[in-house]
């Protein structure tokens, strides 16, 4: 039986400096920096007590196929770098420099609504840190960061999903499904983008595709993220008890501007894997030549294009969509998706209808809902005005401005997207956690008691209470820790140590 699917998104952003050291590493680590200190003022103190990632429990090579599995010889685990700005929130937000890039890791939420709301909340708070920093550079000086997948030179950096699923599900049954779907979903969740970074690929060959990640993705199942990149991704790295839960990480998604696209990538995504656990799903649908696939549906804006299953048959990723959302529905009726939160789960069955329905129809209906589809009217109207080809310089600087985050700049906030959540709800998660999650628990323990904790992670937090070795409180239930199991204890408590041995109670 399917486990809740609690989930969360993870962001690398873009980032730039303008008139000062073009460093990313170092423009990142400023950048995160400037938000603690302003953090910090706003609490009235000359430095925020930083908090710092626990990296004990991080496993980074841990693969979930068998070991004895021949194809694991030619993976390579990522790196895990320690030395760098990381970050532990009062929204149970991770916020650290990964790589070359400032990431936002949003914490873990009990459906995907509160999942959005948390993303949204991300954006917000790299808004506050580019303020932040422009305060304290030179005036020439500027920090730019963009919510998007590619620089345009050949790199990718990207935007991670993170889902809650039951252990003894077979991985192959996951793979044999969730690729079907992670192929065929590009058709909503897709970001847009102008011409191609394919190796070998011209602007007129492809002039516009419908996803910014198709193009760096090689091989169907793998371990690696940033070479030789995987639609399923087999990192087994639980963050809860190892026992009974998977934690099932999806690489191959672009980071939206549309609140819609990524409520969509969230709530689809998490009721195809509540199926799989289920076992409901059609075997017989599945994709015979899955990367190709992947190419053809991002470069495929008529939506037409079929894609050849195992059995020899061929349907396109909009039929496949539909059939997704068919089993979806009568699962929903038999209260198989409860695990989404049912009216959550009703309302993404609604959307995933209605927009499956406007791509059938005339994809550009969608345009304030869908990136790929909002980018592409917005670009094609200008290139017909002005008589320029898609390889213009002109429509390259716009797709990357598409994606600025300051309100000023990005034309994402121009064209009209419909708004999901309520903005009081993001600059909420902004400080505040999720209520029904693990989250609850570090984010106010952060909040109270911030000189008494070392470090934390996803599954404890590490406090120094003036005894004679550290204490940690290990959080391996993700559904524990929440307002209703710990809210009235953290509020009536005075100290962290009366915390703890209260917990030890």
């Amino acid at each position: 039986m399917a486990v809740p699917k609690v989930c969360g998104i993870e962001t690398e952003f873009g980032i730039v400096v303008k008139n000062g050291d073009p460093n990313p590493i170092a423009a990142s680590s400023f950048l995160i920096n400037s938000y603690l200190a302003l953090l910090a003022s706003e609490r009235g103190v000359r430095t925020q007590p930083h908090v710092g990632w626990d990296f004990e429990d991080e496993s980074p090579g841990s693969d979930a196929r068998d070991a004895r599995d021949t194809a694991l010889l030619l993976s390579v685990a990522p790196e895990v770098e320690t030395h760098l700005v990381n970050a532990v929130l009062t929204n149970g937000a991770r916020y650290y420099v990964d790589h070359a890039h400032p990431e936002y890791s949003a914490p873990e939420c009990a459906d995907v609504r509160e999942a959005l709301i948390h993303d949204r909340a991300g954006e917000e708070i790299l808004l506050r840190s580019m303020d932040a920093a422009r305060r304290m550079l030179p005036d020439d000086q500027e920090i730019v960061v963009y919510k998007n997948n590619s620089d345009g030179k050949g790199s990718s950096y990207g935007c991670h999903e993170n889902y809650l699923m039951d252990r003894n599900v077979p991985f192959g049954r996951i793979v044999h499904h969730i690729s079907v779907h992670l192929v065929t979903r590009q058709i909503f969740t897709g970001a847009g983008k102008v011409g191609s970074e394919s190796p070998g690929s011209r602007t007129d060959e492809v002039p516009f595709q419908i996803t910014q990640r198709a193009d760096f993705f090689e091989e169907e199942v793998g371990l690696e993220t940033t070479l030789k990149r995987p639609i399923v991704n087999t990192r087994d790295e639980p963050h809860a008890d190892p026992r009974r839960y998977r934690r099932f990480h999806v690489i191959a998604g672009d980071a939206n501007m549309s609140e819609t696209a990524t409520y969509l990538k969230l709530g689809t995504t998490a009721a195809v894997l509540a199926m799989i656990e289920d076992d409901v799903l059609d075997p017989s649908i599945r994709l015979a030549h899955p990367i190709p696939a992947m190419h053809a549906v991002s470069r495929d804006l008529t939506l037409t294009r079929s894609l050849e299953l195992d059995d020899g048959r061929r349907m396109s990723a909009l039929d496949i969509q539909w059939a997704l959302l068919g089993a979806a529905r009568d699962h929903f009726e038999r209260g198989g998706l409860d695990v989404l939160n049912g009216d959550v789960a009703a309302d993404i069955i609604s959307l995933w209808e209605s927009v499956l329905t406007g791509l059938e129809s005339d994809p550009l209906q969608l345009a304030d809902q869908l990136d790929w589809v909002a980018k592409y009217r917005l670009f094609d109207a200008y290139r017909e005005r002005h008589g320029i080809d898609w390889d213009h310089a002109r429509l390259v600087a716009m797709d990357l401005q598409y994606h600025d985050l300051r309100p000023g700049s990005s034309l994402a906030r121009r064209v009209g997207l419909k708004q999901v959540v309520d903005p009081a709800e993001v600059q909420r998660a902004m400080s505040q956690p999720p209520e029904d999650t693990r989250a609850y628990f570090r984010g106010r323990c952060l909040d109270r008691f911030p000189s008494d904790i070392v470090t934390a992670n996803w599954d404890s937090v590490v406090f120094d209470v003036g005894e004679s070795s550290l204490r940690r409180v290990p959080m391996m239930e993700p559904l524990k820790g929440t307002k209703e199991h710990v809210g009235s204890l953290i509020d009536e408590v005075e100290t962290a140590a009366e915390l703890l041995d209260r917990l030890g109670n």
